[in-house]
Formats: C-alpha cells, sequence, structure tokens
C-alpha cells in the first residue's frame, strides 16, 4: 500500500481536545516531527481534520 509523509507545522496549543487528538493518533507532538502512515481513507480523514496545523511532504 502507498505511504504518506506528515510534518507538523502548527502547535497544539489552544486547539480543542479532538485536534489535539487526532495529532497524537498521527503519531505527531512536536513542530517538525515527521511521520510516515499508510494511505487509507481514515489517515486521509485524519490529515484532513488537522490540515492547519499539517504539511504533506514528498
Amino acid at each position: 500500500m502507498a505511504q504518506i509523509k506528515v510534518r507538523q507545522t502548527g502547535s497544539p496549543i489552544r486547539r480543542t481536545k479532538d485536534q489535539r487528538q487526532t495529532l497524537q493518533g498521527l503519531g505527531l507532538n512536536r513542530i517538525g516531527r515527521v511521520s510516515t502512515l499508510e494511505d487509507t481513507p481514515s489517515v486521509r480523514g485524519m490529515i484532513a481534520k488537522v490540515r492547519h496545523l499539517l504539511e504533506v511532504v514528498d
């Protein structure tokens, strides 16, 4: 299956609890951290939920 890399660019401070938990679910918890994930519809939905805090890396 395809892989997708995401990098956290925004801080979870002053964000809602569900957005912070979504970042943790993606394996991110610090600005600049990169996580490699399977490209599935559920992961795409999580990325869409916090897209203002992430950057998709090639």
